[in-house]
């Protein structure tokens, strides 16, 4: 039985210093090892354990990175283990093969989301107004595909974020807010489709994923089995489905405990 392990990124497998939540005294962290560098500087991590299971789970399956990630972002991630020939970035919008844009997928995200979503110079021109607030970092429009702004929350007024959703859910998009980056991203620009394209291209009979954000929510319960951690947008608003395991531990930790499950899974069904 042939598996694919669809795996969300940031606060998922990797973790900036902000989002590490290690438990217990300094003497009793566990290793780290570094997962992406910018600017010549570490700013992802993982634990040691959790690299030395992934090395197993892309033996056991077909590993697929899938990530909000846009392409240039995703290539400063080195996770352990050969190098995954499949990967998903920019919410679905990119299926990479050995590192390339698959065109073909491209053009079919292309057309459904014209024929599904507001256009995209709409949605961005409104995001830019709303985003002229103290709190806003910066803006970006990713991948010609969506939207996204980097906030302060402790400034985030209460009512932004469910206003903003509010005008979002009425042009066929929706926002997530994941630590201090929030999205506005077009509703049929999954990763479960992307995910569903890769199985079909292996011929999998299986598939497993992991995630913790709203934007992960479709991919959990497309997956047949799946797993999120005790933190992060699914866990505060009390998301769960009966196909989905919730981790008992959080911030890096859990990542560990997801690879952990995610091999154990892997291994049952390819067996």
């Amino acid at each position: 039985m042939s598996v694919v392990a669809a795996v969300d990124l940031d606060r998922t497998l990797i973790y900036s210093g902000r989002a590490l939540a290690l438990p217990g005294p300094d003497s009793a962290a566990p290793a780290l090892l570094v997962g992406e560098v910018y600017r010549g500087e570490p700013i992802s991590f993982l634990t040691a354990e959790a690299g030395r299971l992934l090395v197993e789970l892309a033996y056991a399956s077909t590993l697929v990175p899938t990530t909000t990630r846009t392409r240039e972002q995703y290539s400063r991630v080195r996770l352990p283990g050969p190098p995954p020939r499949y990967a998903i970035c920019a919410n679905g919008g990119h299926l990479l093969i050995d590192g390339v844009t698959d065109p073909v997928w491209r053009a079919t995200v292309d057309a459904k989301l014209a024929a599904t979503s507001a256009p995209l110079a709409e949605v961005a021109e409104y995001f830019r107004k709303a985003c002229e607030r103290s709190f806003v970092r910066k803006r970006r429009v990713a991948e010609e595909l969506f939207c996204y702004a980097v906030v302060e929350r402790e400034e985030l007024p209460g009512a932004f974020v469910s206003e903003l959703s509010g005008w979002a859910e009425g042009q066929g998009w929706q926002v997530s807010l994941q630590g201090r980056k929030l999205y506005v991203v077009p509703k049929e620009l999954t990763k479960s489709a992307a995910v569903a394209e890769v199985a079909r291209q292996t011929a999998a009979t299986r598939v497993l994923a992991a995630g913790d954000s709203i934007l992960d929510a479709e991919l959990l319960a497309f997956a047949d089995q799946g797993v999120r951690p005790a933190h992060g947008e699914l866990h505060d608003t009390g998301w769960s489905a009966p196909n989905v395991h919730i981790t008992g531990s959080y911030g890096v930790v859990a990542g560990e405990d997801i690879a952990r499950w995610l091999v154990a899974e892997a291994i049952h069904w390819a067996g």
